[in-house]
């Protein structure tokens, strides 16, 4: 017991690094540059959704969602020390939270109208982000200690759906085919509780992708048009 302990504290000894030179904390090779793209890509929807520009906000979101989509493919062709795959499973969901969370939370709340019913629905949605992307880094760093496998399905909605769903709602509510805010709403609160469902959902293979990106395509086609 007492050997595991004193491997466990060296593991997270914080003077690793006064052992080498300079080095700043974190990873940055390649593995994870996308994720950095993706999530500073999200910070600019959210400036964006703030200055009611809905336009680039839906933008910047697709495009923080195809970041999210290649970066695992990217870092699985790297050999990684234990460390950069606890790092890589952090970062990627602390990414998440800013640009599936916060973000379409921002977007919702900055472009509906109601106060306190577009405050709830907003932070309904991002509570129900936030506790399913902690509890998936739990059952993501279990499962990699059992097993080296890519993960083939995902337990509840992913919360990178929104990449897709968002844009989709906002486009629809631009051709008036029901009351916007009404739909805005009671998109994000489902979405919330499908975070949260123990549903297994089988991860996207290289046709799904290439499927989610054409639908992509076309929200983005009418996402230009709303806007003409």
């Amino acid at each position: 017991m007492s050997e595991k302990k004193i491997e466990t504290e060296k593991y997270y000894e914080p003077n690793d690094y006064s052992k080498k030179k300079f080095k700043l904390l974190g990873f940055y090779n390649y593995t994870v540059i996308l994720t950095y793209m993706g999530m500073l890509t999200a910070f600019i929807g959210i400036t964006a959704a703030f200055s009611g520009n809905f336009f680039k906000s839906a933008i910047c979101l697709m495009v923080a969602g195809l970041c999210d989509m290649f970066d695992g493919a990217i870092a699985s062709t790297k050999k990684r020390s234990n460390k950069e795959k606890l790092y890589g499973i952090q970062i990627d969901s602390l990414s998440d939270l800013i640009s599936f969370g916060v973000l379409p939370a921002i977007f919702i709340y900055s472009l509906g109208s109601g106060g306190r019913m577009k405050l709830f629905a907003s932070g309904f949605y991002v509570l129900c982000a936030l506790i399913r992307l902690a509890y998936f880094n739990v059952l993501e760093e279990e499962r990699q200690n059992i097993t080296e496998k890519t993960r083939s399905s995902y337990l509840g909605l992913p919360v990178t759906a929104s990449a897709l769903i968002l844009p989709f709602i906002y486009i629809i509510t631009g051709f008036w085919l029901m009351p916007g805010d009404i739909l805005l709403y009671l998109s994000v609160i489902i979405m919330g509780i499908a975070f949260l469902l123990p549903l297994n959902i089988k991860k996207p293979n290289l046709t799904g992708k290439v499927v989610m990106f054409i639908i992509g395509c076309t929200e983005l086609f009418f996402l230009i048009t709303r806007t003409i």
